[in-house]
């Protein structure tokens, strides 16, 4: 090991302890008993005991199965619809110049940029009147503004990362704009694809403001967890959490090879 890489490791180290530091908390609540977590001041930060007790309790509470299955049915309309969106979108937007583009995939980012009690309240009023106010759809229109622009940022960087005269060339050999797109572009999409649903389910599966003002009386999985620790009973909630994180961490795994460099940047050029 190079002297000069040490300073990088020991702060990837540093950030992976910070990272790594929450979902150590969130176990130790699930498998110690409460007198050493809740019931203390000052709760031990090692494991000094070992119970079940919360997770048996969390299995019999059968009020978090619901809101479970509906936060897995929006996630997936979420990216089903960031899919769809963010490929028109970027597909479209790489036809332009690529400094009219940045701009434009810029420009989409500022409604990320306000607080989303801000955008949540005024929509949660057009959803009254549209039929769409305490139902998945609602909650999945409203979640997809804050995953479009990160959606189309990454389908932009996989739609550069192909070779320009690919279209052309297909064009030569007799097939349509359709066609093309079909059986020649979308194969080689593949990952970006792959990171946009990812990204998507995601941040579907952990957003709370728009579920909570969107759909107060049908909450997700986040909006009946922050219920249950207002109501005095986090053993419960950490141990049903560490249940449904553990699927989801599987799966960032086995999808973490597709994260590259050249699609999360969007393939910004100057």
């Amino acid at each position: 090991m190079k002297n000069n890489n040490i300073p990088s490791y020991i702060l990837a180290i540093i950030l992976s302890i910070i990272f790594i530091y929450p979902l150590y908390i969130l176990i130790l609540i699930a498998f110690e008993p409460i007198s050493l977590t809740f019931d203390r001041l000052y709760p031990y930060q090692l494991p000094f005991d070992f119970t079940l007790a919360n997770f048996e309790s969390s299995i019999k509470d059968l009020s978090l199965i619901t809101p479970v299955l509906r936060s897995i049915v929006v996630a997936f309309i979420v990216s089903i619809l960031a899919i769809v969106l963010s490929t028109s979108a970027g597909y479209g937007l790489n036809k332009l110049s690529s400094r009219f583009s940045n701009k434009i995939i810029v420009l989409m980012f500022f409604a990320n940029m306000l607080p989303a009690i801000v955008i949540a309240i005024p929509i949660s009023v057009y959803f009254i009147k549209l039929g769409l106010y305490d139902n998945v759809l609602g909650i999945a229109l409203a979640q997809e503004l804050v995953v479009l622009p990160i959606s189309a940022f990454i389908m932009l960087g996989g739609f550069r990362s192909l070779p320009r005269d690919l279209e052309n060339q297909a064009n030569i050999d007799g097939a349509g704009m359709i066609s093309t797109f079909r059986y020649v572009i979308m194969p080689l999409i593949k990952v970006p694809l792959t990171i946009t649903f990812l990204l998507a389910w995601m941040t579907s599966w952990d957003e709370f403001t728009y579920a909570i003002i969107i759909s107060p009386l049908a909450p997700t999985f986040p909006v009946s967890l922050y219920d249950y620790v207002s109501r005095g009973e986090p053993f419960i909630s950490a141990s049903f959490a560490l249940i449904v994180t553990i699927p989801v961490i599987l799966i960032v795994v086995f999808l973490q090879k597709y994260l590259k460099g050249e699609y999360l940047t969007g393939g910004m050029k100057a």
